[in-house]
């Protein structure tokens, strides 16, 4: 088992990288964790790891308990957590309770969202399951639900008591999802790790063949890179905003494609548009946008969307939470793979060429 660490002082917590459920005990044990606990998953994932979570979860010394949310994007929202806070009230729940989170980006943002507000704040562990969650959603305590339409821009940050990341939970993925997953793992080689970078692109067919050794290295490296970035910045005040590259036009797309894409496929869409703005700002060559969208066409990520709405588009970056002053912060790549600098931009006509590109 490997661990990671991310120094947050008193929020400080470990990240466990694994190949099963066996340690799971001994790793709520470390937390000091007792009390009831509810194991919060989603219709898909029930299928597939919750016998096997909870027979771990059962050599526990607490009452363990199961609530199933329906899976998907659609379930992220107040009415959703509603629901979760009644059957917390059931349980007679108290502030020593925790909130076991088993699932994707989704459960673990409702979970950890839940966990936060509740009686002020009980205990949240996070257990992810997809591979964007453990490269991306489940490191750094972001948590929160969508409304009226808007991705996450009901929240908190909210830290757990520990990621525990088996990455064998990936062999129950469609490939979709783990394709979709990919994108956050290219977009931390691409802000902060060339090497990285050209890791993924060179064991892509070892990724999706389950290759342990690569997925335990490739998770490693991604929860270091992001857990360097949240230490640095928990709050994202500066340094962390760099996290979301391709992440502005990709909600945006998110949103007008009515989440009909997966969040990785938009997030791959957001960062080839990123690249061609950054080539027209003459910030980096066109060969490098080429060279990325080689790499997203292998993994089998859409490098383009022919019927995107370019202005529907536009206007809904304007409700990203991130805005400041009515105006567009962009995370950019500069000279190079590994070099990103954030730049607010406010020429539409920019904007909108390099959505545009995405028809092509």
């Amino acid at each position: 088992m490997i661990k990671l660490n991310i120094n947050l002082n008193e929020r400080s917590y470990p990240i466990y990288i694994t190949t099963d459920y066996s340690d799971l005990k001994s790793s709520l044990d470390n937390a000091k964790i007792n009390g009831k606990l509810v194991l919060i998953t989603d219709s898909n994932v029930d299928k597939y790891q919750s016998q096997q979570c909870m027979d771990s979860l059962r050599k526990f010394e607490g009452e363990v308990f199961k609530y199933v949310i329906p899976a998907g994007e659609k379930s992220k929202n107040l009415d959703t957590i509603r629901d979760i806070y009644q059957y917390l009230i059931s349980l007679k729940l108290d502030r020593n309770s925790t909130l076991v989170a088993l699932g994707g980006g989704v459960v673990g943002d409702i979970t950890g969202f839940a966990a936060a507000t509740f009686l002020r704040g009980i205990n949240f562990v996070q257990i992810p399951t997809s591979l964007l969650a453990q490269s991306d959603s489940s490191v750094g305590g972001k948590v929160g639900v969508d409304f009226n339409g808007s991705k996450n821009i009901i929240g908190a940050f909210y830290q757990p008591k520990f990621v525990y990341i088996n990455v064998n939970t990936l062999r129950t993925l469609p490939k979709r999802e783990l394709q979709a997953g990919l994108a956050e793992v290219v977009k931390h080689g691409i802000i902060q790790d060339a090497e990285f970078f050209d890791y993924i692109d060179y064991n892509v067919n070892k990724i999706f063949s389950f290759d342990e050794s690569v997925l335990q290295y490739i998770t490693k490296i991604n929860c270091s890179i992001k857990g360097s970035v949240v230490e640095k910045d928990e709050r994202e005040s500066g340094l962390r905003a760099n996290l979301n590259f391709g992440h502005t036009i990709g909600h945006a797309i998110e949103t007008v494609m009515n989440f009909e894409l997966l969040h990785g496929e938009c997030v791959s869409l957001g960062m080839v548009a990123a690249f061609r703005m950054a080539q027209y700002l003459e910030m980096i060559e066109s060969d490098l946008v080429d060279k990325v969208k080689n790499t997203l066409m292998k993994i089998g990520l859409p490098v383009k969307l022919e019927n995107i709405d370019v202005d529907k588009v536009y206007n809904q970056m304007f409700y990203d939470k991130k805005i400041k002053g009515n105006k567009l912060t962009f995370i950019l790549p500069r000279k190079k793979i590994g070099e990103v600098v954030q730049c607010t931009i406010d020429d539409e006509a920019l904007i909108k060429r390099a959505i545009a590109d995405l028809k092509e």
